[in-house]
């Protein structure tokens, strides 16, 4: 298969839909030769900020000198962002290559009358593959849903496991509770694995701390309330902390400093455990960290920024960072969620920093809300809510909405990010050619 062949063919499996299990991901590691137990594997799990420690991880391990996978889901541009050697997507050659192979050994397990893998335990099988092919030096990997049974818990050789904040979402997978959500997160922990943790709420902390126990995983704690905050802001954030003075980061919101502080923290617990990181690379890779999606400002005057926030957590997070860092400014809200999430919780939280919001159905995805019915929930909340037909005319709307020095955020998923950045280059080209 070519490129555009293979990319097919994963379109193709997309009935499989999402299984949660370990069989399936283990038979077929083990017939394409386990490369997960040749590689050294960071494992990366919770429920918000993922994404930004593993970025934290592998921009900071590479500038070290390494050799570094990436692992990461959903994706905001590219399809082959998801797997990444060295901050580069895969090659489409080696996407091709390692497709063609996946795909013939599926063809033999469903010949034996196994189940067909899903597409999420494709593309873990073939980013461990990749990684093993580009003898990475580490591998950082991204869990998908939850910890016990998500396709990258087959993992057993980890240098360490790592625990984002962990809040509640897909509550009917993982459980109604803290308590049960976290439990299912922490079985990502191995035995003399070392642990390292944010601090998180009590039942969280309760559960992560009796599973380490029992498990035999040392457990740390990151605690980014101990940093010594320096400077915050859109464009770029500086703290302190333990004997790091001033580092900076060009994520925004303010708890991306926990989120830092946590990277941090993984670091210094691998210092002494074969993976050394001079002090230089670790400024260098703060800084140069970059991570779409999460308060990244893509379009100016009106500043249009777009957030990942489709959870409540995330919601107060966000409602956070607009506080600490717009306070004063005129808001117009762009909200699109999908129907499986608790959306009445994000609009409660967020929905009164607004003098606009404009709901819109996010494209292509059978998921989504209705924005109709967005903007009845988004009602009870704020009164200044109107639906659009399209994301396209949800952007257009917001923009008469705004003045030159008004903020347009657009969050609620990040799905339809990566869509509304390809609206917003087309408005940056029509600019530069006086249109």
């Amino acid at each position: 298969m070519d490129y555009k062949q293979a990319r097919e063919y994963m379109e193709s499996i997309n009935k499989y839909g999402s299984v949660l299990g370990l069989e399936n991901i283990r038979e077929l590691l083990n017939r394409l030769g386990n490369p997960q137990e040749k590689l050294s594997l960071i494992h990366v799990a919770g429920t918000n900020g993922k994404g930004s420690v593993v970025s934290y991880l592998s921009t900071i391990y590479t500038k070290a000198g390494y050799q570094v996978g990436r692992y990461v889901s959903p994706t905001i541009c590219k399809y082959r962002e998801r797997i990444q050697s060295n901050q580069r997507y895969i090659e489409k050659e080696d996407f091709a290559e390692g497709i063609t192979i996946i795909k013939k050994i599926i063809e033999e397990m469903v010949a034996e009358q196994l189940p067909h893998p899903t597409p999420f335990e494709v593309e873990t099988a073939l980013s461990l593959w990749y990684f093993e092919k580009k003898k990475c030096d580490l591998a950082i990997l991204e869990c998908g849903m939850g910890g016990s049974l998500d396709a990258t818990n087959v993992i057993e050789k980890k240098v360490c496991t790592v625990f984002a904040s962990i809040s509640r979402d897909h509550m009917g997978f993982l459980g109604e509770t803290l308590a049960e959500i976290a439990k299912n997160k922490a079985g990502v922990m191995r035995k003399g694995v070392p642990a390292v943790s944010m601090a998180q709420p009590e039942p969280v902390k309760r559960v992560l701390m009796e599973e380490a126990a029992k498990t035999g995983a040392e457990l740390f704690f990151a605690d980014g309330k101990e940093a010594k905050i320096i400077e915050t802001g859109i464009e770029r954030q500086r703290f302190s902390y333990d004997k790091y003075e001033n580092i900076e980061i060009s994520l925004a919101g303010i708890h991306q400093i926990s989120n830092a502080v946590l990277a941090l923290k993984v670091i210094e617990v691998l210092q002494g455990k074969g993976f050394p990181v001079s002090k230089e690379a670790i400024y260098e890779g703060f800084a140069e960290t970059r991570w779409v999606g999460r308060m990244t400002t893509i379009y100016d005057k009106p500043r249009i920024i777009v957030d990942g926030a489709h959870n409540e957590d995330a919601a107060k997070k966000l409602a956070e960072s607009i506080k600490e860092n717009l306070n004063g400014k005129r808001m117009i809200f762009l909200m699109g969620v999908f129907k499986d999430k608790e959306y009445e919780k994000i609009a409660e939280h967020t929905a009164e920093l607004a003098s606009q919001i404009i709901t819109f159905t996010i494209p292509d995805n059978e998921r989504a809300l209705n924005g109709i019915e967005l903007a009845y929930a988004v009602r009870k909340y704020n009164e200044n809510v109107t639906a659009a037909d399209s994301l396209k005319e949800a952007l257009d709307m917001a923009l008469l909405f705004a003045g030159k020095e008004d903020v347009i955020i657009a969050f609620g998923s990040l799905s339809f990010i990566g869509r509304l950045m390809e609206l917003t280059e087309v408005l940056k080209k029509k600019e530069t050619k006086g249109i």
